[in-house]
């Protein structure tokens, strides 16, 4: 019998499925995620003791949270000679630190904006009816609840006095508050009062991070504070409002800046 011929038509026979790849032969993707932190932080600058540095550091907060695209509001609680109002009043508005009201604005702002950074300049002598409106209004409580942040920035120079208000605060808030201790370099730089009271062992176990605030020429900020100029302007040459520092000065302080940045950052800002 001849052998019949195939049919053209007809399926061929499946193939065999292929073994599935191991775990390890699949290539990962590495898709692109945003990361977006919805907490809200609020930075209190004080040290209650005028003259220490606490607008200055305020100055350099806002200016690290301009050039980092941080989103943020200001607050500045000095009646007459408000740094953050003078050097940056398109971030910063006024808040009386004996006004309720006021100050609740603070909180609010950390609600309403969340993944903000509201930044506090403190006057001095305001540590009391600070305390007075976080008390009666329960600020803590409320923060914890709304998930914020709660840090405070005690401005140090190289006296005694520094070291007692650190007490204070300490003795004050505990564990409450998370604390950055700003050893102003450009108001002393010998802290040994502060290495023997024992106050700074004490915060470290609170959780306190330590940050240096390097000495700035002095030149170089009495320009920049006779022209009322940003750091930004302060910095680049061709800015129109700049403090007229020359190519050195400039150099200067972009490094004083850079380290301080490196500071702000570690400290959780």
């Amino acid at each position: 019998m001849e052998p019949q011929a195939s049919d053209p038509h007809e399926s061929a026979p499946a193939p065999e499925p292929a073994p599935a790849p191991a775990a390890a032969d699949i290539p990962t993707l590495e898709l692109p995620t945003l990361e977006v932190s919805a907490v809200s932080r609020i930075h209190f600058v004080g040290g209650e003791k005028g003259g220490v540095g606490k607008s200055m550091m305020s100055r350099l907060m806002a200016q690290y949270f301009i050039d980092h695209d941080v989103p943020f509001a200001a607050f500045d609680t000095d009646r007459s000679h408000g740094s953050l109002l003078r050097f940056y009043a398109d971030f910063a508005r006024p808040a009386l630190a004996d006004s309720f009201e006021a100050l609740d604005r603070i909180v609010e702002t950390a609600v309403e904006r969340p993944g903000c950074r509201v930044l506090v300049d403190l006057a001095a002598q305001t540590h009391d009816p600070l305390v007075k409106w976080m008390d009666e209004s329960g600020v803590l409580d409320m923060a914890d609840v709304s998930g914020i942040s709660v840090y405070y920035w005690h401005v140090m120079d190289a006296g005694r006095d520094c070291v007692d208000l650190l007490r204070r605060l300490l003795d004050r808030f505990g564990q409450r508050l998370r604390y950055i201790i700003v050893r102003n370099q450009m108001r002393g730089d010998d802290f040994g009062i502060l290495e023997r009271s024992g106050q700074l062992v004490r915060a470290k176990g609170l959780g306190a991070h330590v940050m240096d605030l390097r000495h700035l020429h002095d030149p170089i900020v009495q320009k920049i504070d006779a022209r009322n100029a940003s750091f930004w302007s302060a910095k680049n040459s061709t800015a129109i409002d700049g403090a007229g520092l020359s190519l050195m000065e400039r150099q200067r302080l972009r490094i004083w800046l850079n380290h301080a940045y490196s500071g702000i950052h570690a400290a959780g800002a």
